[in-house]
């Protein structure tokens, strides 16, 4: 039957459900967190599996397992292609921990309860431009997660899977055929440093993180096969860096910290690298204004991720005007800023100002 409904009301109920499906976004996670948690990827892996089997598998109650399922189906995690049988789709493979794309940590990590308490608090971080997370758990995270060490390992668990979807393209976006020694400031385990070594056999490498941060370092260049041509470092990019690097990359950093803190990094790179050498900045760079039209759907995780930096750290993600003078005031010139040059990720290319 035609519907007899004039465009206008067909328009307002589209976008009265768009608006309810935003605002459904928390439930969404909720069950990504579970999903994960309960490992229903890998119990599904290849095959189709009913939610009987996969209540058992798991030991949940099948009824209100299925209906998880079935929600999960709906946001394209898993399909039904029968009644009462899921099977993964692409996305969902991701949940897979036996994935080489697997974001099963990440999805761990940023469904984790710790992070949705301190989101509960965003009024108060608008309020008052302080980041909930101290306030909420007594401690800044990074602070936080020095005290629990299982949710610290399943950050840099979750921080490595990040970084080895954009290892490669990072790799083969620059040109390191001039370079000698690479320095990677906050680097965590390794696994950007490893990418560019294994697809450059002439280079040596240097990682730079907190104890922590680089705990897993070791074992990660090992297996990649790069370990004899890499130091680990376990150190304080605030303090000092490294003096005999010709290439220093820092990846992802910048938008843990508010402006001040991020100033007195790049300060520390300008007293201790060489005048000759060259600083990549890897990260998200921020249109100048935002609009739903035009931003793509890797471009709004970077919104997403500047309101998380927001709540749990002060850090904020930047513009390439933020780039650029954050840059001139401590004594760096912008050579070239390649926009999604790796993926969704740019590469700021700057050097020591003369």
């Amino acid at each position: 039957m035609t519907s007899t409904a004039p465009a206008s009301t067909d328009k307002k109920a589209g976008d009265r459900a768009a608006l309810i499906e935003l605002i459904g976004g928390y439930m969404t996670a909720h069950a990504l967190g579970l999903a994960a948690e309960l490992k229903l990827a890998d119990h599904i892996g290849d095959s189709t599996r009913t939610s009987t089997e996969l209540a058992e598998a798991t030991g949940t109650h099948e009824p209100s397992l299925h209906r998880l399922l079935r929600t999960l189906a709906a946001v394209g995690v898993t399909t039904e292609p029968e009644p009462g049988r899921f099977s993964l789709t692409e996305v969902g493979a991701q949940l897979r921990t036996d994935s080489p794309d697997s974001l099963h940590a990440f999805t761990r990590m940023f469904c984790d309860p710790t992070l949705f308490t301190a989101w509960q608090e965003l009024g108060r971080v608008v309020r008052t431009g302080e980041p909930s997370f101290a306030h909420v758990h007594g401690k800044d995270i990074y602070g936080y997660l020095a005290d629990h060490p299982e949710l610290s390992a399943l950050f840099n668990e979750a921080m490595g899977q990040e970084s080895r979807i954009s290892a490669d393209r990072i790799a083969a976006a620059h040109d390191f055929s001039g370079v000698e020694h690479v320095v990677d400031l906050g680097g965590g385990d390794g696994t950007l440093l490893a990418a560019i070594l294994g697809a450059n056999p002439h280079l040596r490498g240097t990682v730079v993180d907190s104890p922590s941060g680089v705990a897993q370092a070791a074992e990660v260049l090992g297996a990649a096969g790069v370990a004899d041509r890499c130091e680990v470092v376990a150190g304080d990019f605030f303090q000092s860096v490294p003096a005999d690097g010709d290439l220093y990359i820092i990846k992802s950093v910048f938008q843990d910290w508010d402006d001040e803190p991020a100033r007195a990094i790049l300060r520390t790179c300008r007293a201790h690298m060489p005048d000759t050498a060259t600083l990549l900045i890897i990260g998200s760079v921020l249109p100048e204004t935002a609009s739903a039209e035009t931003v793509s759907a890797e471009t709004r995780i970077m919104f997403y991720t500047d309101v998380n930096m927001m709540v749990t750290s002060g850090g904020r993600e930047r513009t390439e005007s933020d780039f650029r003078t954050m840059l001139a005031d401590t004594g760096f010139t912008v050579e070239s800023v390649a926009h999604a040059a790796a993926g969704p990720l740019s590469i700021i290319r700057a050097t020591p100002a003369s």
